[in-house]
């Protein structure tokens, strides 16, 4: 019912994600084939970086396979998490009680809080808000660094892998959960999109609308839509040269 795939290479410092993609597209493309093998009906949970790009080429895959792309989701939740740890940071309200949305992609700019849509979020003054929006943008580059390139993100991205796993579990068993999660979407021009999703008894059930934003926000979005969408069309670029190459 449920495949988590926390694959690939981790990004070290000084590589960029073009340099992660054209190493992991090749291990998730054989992951995800496998998939559509032995459990084509399964919800695939992918956490394989780059993510903004991998999902969408992964959505081709099932898509040449005749089967449903909605079952491809890039687990985003780790950037949710990050947003609720700092605003709990500056506020002091429990981090159980803050649900900020994480929508856009899971990459630098593309990744964008809305903290506005969460009450203790909304309570953080204006002035600080773009350095927090950064922070939780660059909180991946921040772990790389620190670990001075033994790794990146582990504990944390398990922790919310985890969280995403329950919730599509509890869905699957009747019990509709709503995480961020990055997925083939309409609710933009993009055709990937990361937002509000509810998965229920079949996996994604509905997919939420952004909502409304602040001015920075606003702003934001326009910025974080024009990364993502070049990050969309590198990972089909990459998937169908891969499958030249493999024709060779």
């Amino acid at each position: 019912d449920l495949v988590l795939i926390p694959a690939g290479v981790p990004r070290k410092p000084g590589m960029n994600r073009s340099d992660l993609l054209k190493i992991n597209l090749g291990i998730a493309k054989d992951l995800v084939e496998a998939c559509a093998k032995f459990c084509p009906g399964a919800v695939i949970g992918l956490i394989v970086n780059p993510v903004n790009s991998v999902v969408p080429a992964m959505c081709e895959v099932y898509r040449r396979h005749g089967l449903d792309p909605k079952k491809i989701v890039g687990i985003t939740t780790l950037d949710v998490v990050r947003a609720n740890k700092f605003v709990h940071e500056i506020t002091g309200v429990k981090t159980s009680d803050i649900h900020v949305p994480v929508i856009g992609g899971h990459a630098g700019a593309s990744i964008l809080p809305l903290f506005s849509q969460d009450p203790a979020g909304a309570k953080i003054p204006k002035e600080l808000i773009p350095d927090l929006d950064k922070r939780v943008q660059d909180a991946g580059t921040e772990v790389v660094n620190a670990k001075a390139g033994k790794g990146s993100a582990t504990l944390s991205m398990a922790y919310a892998g985890a969280m995403f796993g329950k919730a599509v579990l509890a869905g699957l068993d009747g019990e509709p959960r709503t995480e961020c999660a990055y997925v083939q979407s309409d609710i933009t021009d993009l055709p990937y999109f990361a937002s509000k999703v509810t998965f229920g008894p079949f996996g994604v059930e509905e997919i939420h609308p952004i909502g409304k934003l602040s001015e920075h926000e606003e702003a934001r979005l326009a910025e974080a839509k024009k990364q993502l969408k070049g990050e969309i069309e590198d990972g089909l670029k990459a998937l169908d040269a891969l499958y030249a190459g493999s024709k060779l």
